[in-house]
């Protein structure tokens, strides 16, 4: 441990700062003159700005006030609603990608790797899912073959949710369209 001395830059330190402390009158005058100081280059600082041209008023000239006229009211936005279609509005195109889709989850012979599996469904499924995908395990998908064809539960002008039956589980999958005629798997989950 170091030795503390009175000695050095340390102790020099401290006896600056401690020496406006051993009195009232020291601490009273280091105050006077930091007070003197800081109204000292406040009003150097003012002295040496540049002062604005104008009328010669402390303030300036004033502004005329701006002409308001008021007309009728304006009206309100629409209110953004959501778009619902008729499920029959679903698009061939996305309730095919949905039955392969399910075709290619269901299919996960013993000894499949979850890449190998990830990568079936890497043509029906959204960049951003994908990296969620390559985390399932194969082994633990229920279903082993599709039962029946797709059915659309709810569409959207750019997006869908249909629902797909297997020997297991029935499916709800989220479709969105990602440019004109592809749709991709955003989601899935169990139908409830």
């Amino acid at each position: 441990m170091p030795i503390r001395t009175r000695r050095g830059r340390s102790g020099a330190y401290r006896a600056l700062w401690e020496w406006p402390l051993h009195s009232p009158a020291r601490l009273a005058l280091v105050l006077a003159v930091a007070a003197v100081l800081v109204v000292g280059v406040t009003a150097l600082s003012g002295w040496l700005s540049p002062r604005p041209s104008g009328s010669g008023t402390a303030l300036g000239p004033v502004p005329e006030a701006p002409t308001v006229t008021v007309g009728p009211p304006a009206s309100a936005p629409p209110e953004l609603t959501p778009t619902t279609l008729p499920l029959s509005a679903a698009p061939p195109a996305a309730l095919g990608v949905a039955q392969r889709w399910v075709t290619a989850w269901a299919d996960h012979p013993p000894g499949t790797t979850s890449a190998q599996w990830s990568d079936r469904l890497r043509p029906y499924t959204t960049d951003e899912y994908l990296p969620t995908l390559a985390e399932v395990d194969p082994a633990n998908v229920p279903g082993t073959r599709v039962t029946g064809p797709p059915r659309a539960v709810e569409v959207r002008p750019d997006s869908l949710r249909v629902e797909v039956p297997t020997d297991a589980v029935t499916l709800q999958l989220l479709l969105v369209r990602t440019g004109p005629g592809d749709w991709r798997v955003s989601g899935y989950d169990r139908a409830g």
